[in-house]
């Protein structure tokens, strides 16, 4: 084999193992029978969540996994694939999938997450996973909530004795106290 085509092959297998090193996620798909609209309809998806779509040669992968330790995944390197690479862990499962759902030519096969070769059942739950907007909208819910308590309880104290009432009631004694030991 030619010095240069070999260089060039070298070149492309380091450059798959650097994508997959540096993804939090990877996922393998086959896509033999999708038309060009739709290969063009799924990369635009793919896009907007910055993930990236790439068509390789099966053998240079097998190369990139085997230097990377990832060999369960090579079982899956058979036919026309596709893999989609991502700094998110879950918006290249959660695109793909939906994608699939619609487009029954595109198959989900295997992926790497966060360094660890996973099945098409872990793709399928990351996929139900929120975006990290939505994590982290969940989270900030989960915080504010306690901090939502504490201040309904202040409220209801400082009103209780702006109405002079020197008894404050149960209710409002009891929830001070529930938010406080949360706190």
């Amino acid at each position: 084999m030619n010095q240069a085509v070999l260089k060039e092959k070298e070149a492309l297998v380091q450059t798959i193992a650097e994508q997959i090193k540096g993804s939090a996620s990877s996922v393998v798909v086959e896509y033999r029978g999708l038309s060009v609209a739709e290969v063009n309809e799924l990369r635009r998806n793919l896009r907007k969540e910055e993930v990236e779509f790439k068509v390789y040669k099966n053998s240079m992968v097998q190369r990139a996994v085997d230097e990377l330790g990832f060999e369960d995944i090579k079982s899956f390197l058979t036919g026309p694939n596709a893999i989609a690479f991502s700094k998110d862990a879950t918006a290249p499962a959660r695109i793909l999938n939906d994608f699939a759902k619609k487009h029954q030519a595109l198959v989900l096969k295997s992926g790497i997450v966060e360094g660890k070769v996973v099945d098409l059942n872990t793709i399928k739950e990351l996929a139900s996973l929120p975006n990290k907007e939505g994590m982290l909208s969940m989270f900030l819910s989960c915080l504010q909530s306690p901090v939502r308590s504490f201040a309904l309880a202040v409220k209801a104290v400082a009103e209780a004795k702006e109405n002079g009432e020197t008894k404050i009631s149960e209710e409002v004694e009891t929830k001070a106290e529930e938010v406080a030991t949360q706190a």
